[in-house]
């Protein structure tokens, strides 16, 4: 029985885990994508050749950002989930 729960705490943790990666990976490519799409289009309405790569690393900083926030929103500043913190009364 207590294999069981071991098992399945390990799945769960599992599945969480997967999901925070996907997080992290869809925005960083929503970031960095709509950026430099934007950066396409205006390159090709002003005639100009740098407004890609800037808006890209733009893109490439703010999805750093976004990516920062959502694991800290998840674990906070000690480290811990929070969810764990809140089962336990803190």
């Amino acid at each position: 029985m207590f294999c069981m729960k071991k098992r399945d705490n390990s799945r769960k943790k599992t599945a969480q885990t997967l999901t925070l990666i996907t997080q992290i990976g869809l925005i960083m490519i929503s970031a960095v994508g709509m950026t430099t799409a934007l950066g396409i289009w205006l390159d090709g309405v002003l005639h100009t050749s740098f407004l890609t790569v800037l808006l890209f690393f733009v893109g490439a900083i703010a999805g750093v950002q976004g990516a920062y926030r959502t694991v800290e929103q998840i674990f906070g500043n000690d480290g811990k989930k929070k969810d764990e913190d809140s089962e336990k009364g803190r």
